[in-house]
């Protein structure tokens, strides 16, 4: 039997923990999408952690629904916190994330047969879009968040690197994201020098 994939992401812009908290999940059966998702997380504590179990909660919860419990299921995420709690080599001691991690354990005795399994950021960047997308929707509905938040939100000087380098910007990026897009950009094209862009971030 065809195991059904399931990819989730997490994130807290543009501070973490206390921002806001979004993710995303897709799930495919035999290579072919059959959902995906996106939020924000409502009410509670937010961190990137709490966003990951909301993405794994939110799809467990979509399969359950639509009779897919009975199948084989591997859940894939780039967090390795949340795969590793899962698995049981990590307790969970964390507040935020205590009580989603036993409604999550709940949702998984529904099921026959699901693994976990840890991947690199690359590996995931469906499930990554579609949290950042949640969380920038969510700031297009309530622009209060760049006040709020003016302090955490990307610096004048990384959106002129980022538009240099031609990587999309929005208001509502955080400067930890804006370093990342900016270092991962510069390291494709094999111009990042040791120290080069320390003074933008």
């Amino acid at each position: 039997m065809t195991e059904v994939e399931v990819h989730v992401d997490g994130s807290c812009e543009p501070v973490n923990p206390g921002g806001i908290a979004s993710y995303g999940y897709v799930i495919y059966k035999d290579g072919k999408k059959i959902a995906s998702n996106s939020g924000v997380v409502e009410g509670g504590p937010t961190s990137n952690n709490v966003a990951e179990y909301w993405a794994a909660i939110k799809a467990l919860e979509w399969l359950k629904d639509n009779g897919f419990a009975p199948e084989e299921v591997v859940l894939r995420s780039d967090s390795s916190l949340m795969i590793n709690q899962l698995e049981g080599r990590y307790k969970v001691r964390a507040w935020r994330i205590l009580p989603l991690y036993q409604n999550l354990q709940k949702l998984l005795a529904d099921f026959k047969k699901i693994r976990f399994e840890w991947i690199p950021r690359e590996e995931n960047e469906e499930a990554d879009a579609l949290s950042k997308q949640a969380y920038e929707d969510y700031v297009s509905s309530h622009p209060e968040v760049l006040r709020n938040y003016s302090k955490y939100l990307a610096t004048e000087r990384q959106r002129e690197m980022m538009e240099k380098l031609g990587i999309p910007f929005s208001p509502a990026i955080s400067r930890g994201m804006a370093a990342r897009l900016i270092n991962e950009k510069t390291r494709k094209l094999g111009r990042r020098k040791k120290g080069s862009f320390q003074q933008i971030y």
